[in-house]
């Protein structure tokens, strides 16, 4: 299991949504393990229409906590096509 992503304060003021503009806030573990636990069962396509395979480190969830934003190997992805639909979740 990848370990808990940790972003520095400073660079997390700065990150935004790339499609809204809108403040992005960690994930909390239980989120990570919820969808590391779908993409491990094969149920997880991002905003580009991709099957997700890699289990995250993280993610940055916008405002609306419609969308993450993941985390892999300490480095945000913060491209549109990368983000995952957190409705996905149930």
């Amino acid at each position: 299991m990848p370990r808990e992503a940790m972003i520095d304060k400073g660079l997390l003021k700065l990150l935004v949504c790339p499609k809204d503009h809108s403040q992005l806030t960690p994930a909390d573990s239980r989120l990570t393990s919820r969808l590391n636990r779908a993409i491990a069962a094969g149920g997880v396509v991002n905003c580009g229409g991709r099957t997700v395979n890699q289990p995250i480190s993280g993610g940055l969830v916008r405002q609306d906590k419609a969308l993450l934003y993941p985390i892999l190997d300490g480095i945000p992805v913060l491209l549109a096509d990368e983000a995952i639909l957190l409705d996905q979740l149930g």
